[in-house]
């Protein structure tokens, strides 16, 4: 485990599911960062502080969300795959649609919360903001009961060391057990 700026225990890649939980919980915080500011725009506009939210949402999104769905998509699905977990591969198939919907919102509500980052706009689609956070919400609660207790079940110590490994390389970062 590392400990990050904030003082919060972070999982290492040596436990990657835990990793992968824990960036469930950073996705729906920053979901929750979009609700805040799709309620502060309409009050107070593209201020300095819906800038920052803006901001730091596109960040998210743009890196770290991408990195965790390269992790299932590219490593954790076909791990669960090979070791024929119970309905992988439909599994497998309806999440990773639902990783290309996100996709696409996530290419749609980018482009506003670029405007709103530079303050050439103050309002966010209400429809689109809300798809984007509660097809999120509901895809992290199905992973966090479903997916991540499978993996738990099916993966053994090979597997799961494999996928810390290739999570980390994927972030250039040094794997540790």
């Amino acid at each position: 485990m590392s400990v990050s700026l904030l003082g919060a225990a972070a999982p290492g890649f040596g436990r990657p599911l835990a990793v992968l939980e824990a960036c469930h919980g950073r996705i729906a915080k920053q979901c929750d960062t979009l609700d805040k500011l799709l309620a502060h725009l309409p009050v107070h506009g593209a201020d300095a502080q819906a800038q920052q939210a803006a901001r730091a949402v596109l960040a998210y999104f743009d890196t770290a969300a991408v990195h965790h769905h390269d992790d299932e998509e590219r490593n954790l699905f076909p791990l669960l795959e090979q070791a024929d977990a119970p309905g992988a591969c439909d599994l497998v198939e309806a999440l990773t649609q639902e990783h290309d919907e996100l996709a696409l919102l996530w290419r749609r509500l980018r482009v506003e919360l670029k405007k709103i980052e530079t303050g050439e706009a103050s309002a966010l689609d209400a429809a689109l903001t809300h798809r984007f956070i509660d097809l999120n919400r509901s895809h992290l609660e199905f992973e966090n009961t479903h997916v991540l207790p499978l993996a738990r079940q099916m993966l053994g110590a090979v597997e799961i060391e494999r996928l810390g490994r290739a999570m980390a390389a994927r972030r250039g970062v040094t794997f540790t057990i």
